[in-house]
């Protein structure tokens, strides 16, 4: 089974292209995208090498999809 099918990554990883750009994700999708630490996820926000998430709730933090994308095409990632 290849990574990309693989039932432990978060659907909305697994299907990230087919997301709108005003979709919004939690960290999981990030760190899989960057195949990064969470740790990481917070030093590259911190560092401006990530775009800011969005507080939806006292627990919630969202990355906005279409920030992602050009987070991911700035690091020259297809």
């Amino acid at each position: 089974m290849s990574e990309a099918t693989s039932p432990d990554l978060p659907e909305s990883l697994r299907l990230f292209d087919r997301l709108p750009d005003s979709a919004e994700v939690r960290q999981p999708v990030v760190q899989g995208l960057f195949n990064i630490s969470g740790a990481t996820v917070w030093r590259w926000v911190r560092a401006g090498m990530l775009p800011k998430p969005r507080k939806r709730g006292l627990r919630v933090t969202a990355w906005n999809v279409g920030e992602l994308r050009t987070a991911l095409q700035a690091k020259g990632t297809p």
